[in-house]
């Protein structure tokens, strides 16, 4: 199941917006091997929010474009793939039967800048940086140049089945 909370008022949210979101977390987690009942929550905030957000969870007072909140722990190098056949899903790990992925903020506002500056559409920043967190909750990372690749890789192959690449 995808929540989406809209909790900004600077930037209208449209029916195509919300659709296209759905359509790409199903589309990504269907290729990542998420084959059970989940959840997955994005809740859209505007700048001054997300920089709010920022300070109280990374310590860092500044605005950013999207932050995920994965509920699951991953060794280091493995993916939700890699390791769904031997994982032992608790009961926090649940809720109603529905494995609780993890939470996604992405600034609007934010997105709105960044699709001006790189030269490409709404749409396609705000479902880049979904599915951008999407593969952070399921233990994907890019703070090693290995990571990085690798995360890079898979966010473009995906993006590309939804004709959004750069």
């Amino acid at each position: 199941m995808i929540f989406i909370d809209n909790r900004q008022s600077k930037i209208e949210v449209s029916d195509e917006i919300e659709k296209n979101i759905v359509n790409i977390i199903e589309y990504a987690l269907r290729e990542e091997k998420v084959n059970i009942p989940c959840e997955v929550s994005i809740i859209f905030v505007d700048n001054e929010k997300i920089k709010e957000i920022n300070k109280e969870n990374r310590n860092i007072d500044k605005v950013t474009d999207v932050l995920s909140f994965p509920m699951l722990d991953y060794e280091k190098g493995k993916v939700f793939k890699d390791i769904y056949k031997d994982f032992n899903f608790s009961h926090v790990d649940l809720d109603e039967g529905s494995l609780v992925l993890g939470d996604i903020v992405l600034s609007l506002e934010k997105a709105s800048e960044q699709s001006l500056e790189f030269n490409h559409s709404f749409i396609r920043e705000v479902i880049y940086l979904t599915i951008h967190s999407v593969l952070h909750l399921l233990g994907y990372d890019h703070m090693e140049e290995d990571e990085k690749s690798v995360m890079r890789k898979r966010e473009e192959q995906i993006l590309e089945k939804f004709h959004l690449t750069r």
